[in-house]
């Protein structure tokens, strides 16, 4: 099977890093990759949110099937042009898209099908944002109606911060929109299902962690790390999010006309009140991608492609190890703020020599002189396998003090404390 995959980031490095391990998998192309797909596939310079160019690529690669990492892509209609090319794509179309898209398309479309979800409003003024805001009282929660990289949510107590993120997010060009929304209490889970247009598969739970710095403080951020399993998860939550939430939103979808193909990452919060839907995303999340494939046993080309063709029925079910997974994003200095690019990164080969350890480049480039620098917020995600959070976590950590690049920055709780009775990131 040949498969061009798009997208430059860790999530995409993880993807690359279990398609090359599938035996099914004779040829690998990323596009436009970083230098850790490089050392599994062949890197392919590309505007990825052109969908004439990712279709003729496509063509010109003769690919079995095209697998769309990140969201931009996909809300840029890149999988439609694919399909409308003959070629099978691991990815919602443009339409489809939309439940990353648009919150208030997600929120819509949760309504219809009955999905339990926190009451919200969708302001188009600062006006409406202050009356929905008293509205629903604090701790308050303000949601960029567009694609944010995953910073475009705010929580708070304070409702004058509350305001400015909203203001800032209604200065976008365009028709800009936010949602404003009751706050969920409880632990946050993070379930990616893999979807055919009728069929849903679910992946392994895990959690993230989206604050900047110990303890949950600072400002959220595209996640700084990320572990699992859940050993304090009811193990029946997984078929719970397929029965309310998965599945009737693809059926609902296929009713619309606009079929749901890829990953349905489900972002939930297990409140007082019950399972309710924080968000979707329409793609693998970042970093729980990096957790969750390492503990998949299952070939992952064979189930992407049962995805993409219609096929998920009859594909293999997924497999897991016994054991658990934790990873530590290494971020840029100043990260989630404006950060310093071209620092030398060093230890890599270190760190992977390390039991249980593997690396993961999230933002990472070759200088001229070939040394290894930074190139992004967020750099590398460092990966600990182990008999349990705890073993994987201090594997995880032992990697992380083995690599060196000036000025970056970690958190160092990550999966600290997991148990039966704690769920809170």
């Amino acid at each position: 099977m040949k498969i061009l995959l798009l997208g430059s980031g860790g999530r995409e490095h993880a993807i690359a890093r279990a398609l090359a391990a599938d035996p099914a998998v004779d040829s690998l192309v990323v596009a436009p990759g970083n230098p850790g797909t490089a050392r599994l596939a062949r890197n392919v310079s590309l505007a990825i949110t052109d969908p004439d160019a990712v279709a003729a690529l496509a063509v010109a690669e003769a690919a079995d099937l095209v697998v769309v990492g990140p969201e931009a892509p996909l809300v840029a209609g890149v999988a439609d042009s694919v399909r409308a090319a003959g070629i099978p794509v691991f990815g919602p179309s443009a339409e489809a898209a939309r439940l990353e898209g648009s919150k208030a398309f997600a929120k819509d479309v949760m309504a219809a099908a009955g999905v339990p979800t926190a009451m919200a409003r969708v302001c188009t003024t600062i006006d409406e944002v202050r009356d929905a805001l008293e509205s629903f009282g604090a701790p308050h929660v303000v949601k960029d109606d567009g694609l944010a990289a995953g910073k475009g949510v705010v929580v708070t107590e304070d409702a004058g911060e509350a305001l400015a993120h909203a203001a800032r997010c209604l200065e976008r060009p365009g028709e800009p929109r936010v949602v404003v929304e009751d706050f969920l209490d409880g632990p946050e889970v993070s379930l990616f299902c893999l979807c055919d247009g009728e069929d849903v598969v679910a992946l392994a739970p895990a959690q993230d962690f989206k604050r900047a710095y110990d303890g949950g403080e600072g400002p959220n951020t595209g996640g700084m790390g990320a572990y699992s399993p859940l050993p304090w998860a009811d193990p029946d939550l997984t078929e719970e999010v397929l029965e309310r939430v998965a599945r009737p939103v693809v059926r609902e979808m296929a009713a619309r006309g606009t079929p749901f193909v890829g990953v349905l990452y489900c972002g939930l919060a297990l409140t007082s009140r019950g399972l309710q839907v924080v968000e979707f995303n329409v793609r693998f999340g970042d970093p729980e991608t990096q957790v969750v494939l390492a503990r998949l046993r299952t070939p992952l080309g064979g189930l992407l492609d049962a995805a993409a063709r219609g096929a998920l029925a009859t594909a293999e079910e997924p497999r897991w190890s016994h054991g658990a997974a934790v990873t530590v994003v290494l971020a840029s200095e100043g990260y989630p703020g404006p950060v310093r690019d071209g620092r030398e990164i060093t230890g890599i080969d270190a760190a992977e020599d390390l039991e249980g350890v593997h690396v993961i480049h999230a933002g990472t480039r070759l200088a001229e002189d070939g040394r290894l620098v930074s190139a992004g917020g967020r750099v590398l995600c460092v990966v600990g396998e182990g008999d349990d959070v705890a073993q994987a976590r201090e594997r995880a950590y032992r990697g992380v003090a083995a690599i060196h690049c000036e000025g970056a920055h970690h958190r160092h709780d990550i999966a600290f404390g997991i148990g039966e009775l704690n769920g809170q990131p």
